[in-house]
């Protein structure tokens, strides 16, 4: 049976008159965590590995949105490589086996794709947008060219944003109980970052997706040159694109929100309501938000009038390569038969000594 861990955490308050020592509870998450992360790795890598797949050819294709799925697909798939070694420490109490530089990277990686992969949410929305309701104005703006750049400055200025990674002490390892990246007693560096991840990292994207999605379904449902079950796609996805955000994200944000005002009452700090209260649905819901790098395939890119036709084309092909093959092999063995039975037919030396001649 595996030994509930528990930690003795020093907790000074803000007016320094005390000093309280709080329990956190590290192996409620354990089961739930390691059951989720599995399950994502299983769905997410494959589906990432097919999807890269997919969008490459759509690229090769001049596909303007092929861009931003394929730098999707892959922050995805490099998001879920983290996943092993979180199951690893997760499921050996909150304990890192590793070193500290070990620790820093995973959680750099870790982080700064999970913001990359919401800002290209953003950007491949935002495409469809222009793409519907501004179809005949677009054409020459929307270029490959331009979302390749869009793309890189995503990549340099989240990358850039998350460099503290390497600097914070909850990075280093090496210390102590070896924990990697638990939420510690909050600053007002930490309150100005979960600030600043709750309003940049996840509102204005919400409101962007809000937008952008609500736009998209209003000018398909004006339409009269769509059938009512092309109406009926357009909605599920824009409702499915907006749901799927909120419950992936939404908790994660909310948490840090509330973490960043309980830094303004230090009152809230003196019974120790975030380790017996919050540590647990934090852990679990930035558990959840493993789960966006898992469906995006599966919402976006299979619901694709393009990506379909490179399924088809796929398997058509496929299966005609299967058939092809089969009859090669049937032909051989056809004519191995024929041969053999030719063979059989044609008379030995013996029988010819004592076959009878028949008259003219």
């Amino acid at each position: 049976m595996h030994e509930r861990t528990m930690t003795q955490t020093s907790v000074t308050v803000m007016n320094g008159n005390v000093n309280l020592t709080c329990t956190t509870p590290y192996d409620e998450d354990r089961i739930p965590l390691v059951v989720l992360y599995s399950v994502v790795l299983i769905v997410g890598l494959p589906a990432n590995l097919a999807t890269m797949y997919l969008t490459y050819l759509q690229v090769r294709r001049k596909n303007v949105l092929g861009i931003y799925l394929l730098s999707l697909s892959i922050c995805d798939f490099t998001y879920l490589l983290t996943l092993p070694t979180w199951t690893i420490y997760v499921n050996g109490g909150h304990r890192w086996p590793w070193s500290s530089l070990a620790c820093q990277m995973t959680g750099y990686v870790f982080f700064t794709n999970m913001y990359i992969s919401i800002f290209l949410l953003c950007c491949v929305s935002i495409d469809r947008y222009v793409a519907v309701v501004y179809a005949v104005e677009s054409r020459g703006l929307r270029r490959q060219r331009l979302a390749t750049l869009v793309t890189l400055s995503i990549c340099v200025v989240v990358g850039l944003g998350h460099a503290p990674v390497f600097s914070m002490r909850e990075g280093n390892a090496a210390i102590g109980e070896r924990r990697c990246f638990e939420p510690s007693q909050s600053t007002a560096t930490i309150t100005g970052f979960n600030y600043a991840r709750f309003c940049l990292g996840f509102f204005a994207p919400l409101a962007v997706l809000i937008f952008t999605n609500r736009a998209i379904l209003a000018n398909v449902r004006a339409s009269t040159g769509l059938r009512p079950c092309q109406k009926d796609k357009v909605r599920l996805l824009a409702v499915a694109v907006v749901l799927l955000f909120l419950i992936c994200f939404g908790p994660y944000h909310i948490i840090l929100l509330m973490r960043a005002v309980t830094y303004h009452f230090p009152h809230l700090q003196e019974d120790c309501h975030f380790e017996r209260c919050v540590y647990t649905p934090y852990t679990i819901s930035l558990g959840l938000s493993t789960i966006n790098s898992a469906i995006n395939p599966i919402l976006y890119v299979l619901s694709s009038d393009n990506i379909h036709k490179e399924i088809r084309s796929c398997v058509a092909g496929f299966w005609t390569r299967t058939a092809l093959r089969q009859r090669s092999t049937e032909s051989s063995q056809h004519k191995m038969q024929n041969s053999k039975n030719s063979s059989d037919m044609l008379p030995t030396q013996d029988q010819d000594k004592t076959r009878t001649p028949t008259p003219c």
